[in-house]
């Protein structure tokens, strides 16, 4: 069983088998932050917002540390974050199975660290979701597995700040090229905004979430 903690908002239009939208906030936030979208997306869903696993205080958590180091620069602690994306696997397959989910319809949906951690999850566990939405975030080379699965047939819907101060937008702008190498459907696109996501921006992933419902 997952130990992590959760929000949930429950389908307006009720079914028996609800479509899942997972959410994962980015480094420094908490299970409050995406939820906050929740009520603006479509009724069909059943939409879970997790909460990380590291406690930094003052209600902010991570899914892996990142480290600032004179000599090194900025480096993220790997182990941290292969252990994070293996929990909100265990997560993902618990939620499922508690709110009987429809299984041929999970949205993982990720804000920078997050988003990170949601592209990786879908190479580690292939076809677990269908559905990645990466929000100013970016693949992440170095956490992924050794051979990429050629049967993932998860599509992904990615889009970062032009002006984004915390990651910069040519790390995002590389997901495009890594994702049509391999095959998979994917759509990219870029807002005038910083770290965050613009008004626009929702309307589209939200446009791009309803047309796979």
């Amino acid at each position: 069983m997952s130990d992590l903690y959760y929000l949930v908002r429950t389908p307006k239009k009720a079914s028996e088998n609800p479509p899942l939208l997972i959410l994962l906030h980015g480094y420094g936030s908490n299970e409050q932050d995406l939820f906050s979208f929740a009520e603006e997306l479509p009724e069909e869903l059943l939409i879970v917002s997790a909460q990380a696993p590291l406690s930094m205080g003052f209600g902010s958590y991570a899914w892996y540390s990142i480290n600032f180091d004179d000599k090194d620069g900025k480096f993220s602690d790997l182990k941290e974050a292969k252990e994070s994306i293996d929990k909100i696997a265990l997560f993902i397959d618990d939620i499922k199975k508690k709110y009987n989910t429809d299984a041929t319809k999970t949205f993982l949906l990720g804000f920078s660290q997050g988003a990170i951690l949601s592209y990786s999850l879908s190479f580690f566990y292939p076809n677990k979701v269908q559905h990645v939405i990466s929000l100013s975030g970016y693949i992440n080379t170095e956490l992924l597995p050794k051979n990429i699965s050629k049967e993932i047939t998860t599509d992904y819907y990615c889009s970062h700040g032009a002006v984004d101060q915390v990651l910069p937008v040519t790390w995002a702008r590389n997901s495009k090229p890594f994702l049509d190498d391999l095959g998979f459907d994917n759509v990219y696109s870029e807002y005038n905004v910083g770290h965050g996501v613009a008004p626009q921006n929702f309307h589209s992933f939200k446009t791009w979430i309803q047309a796979r419902l």
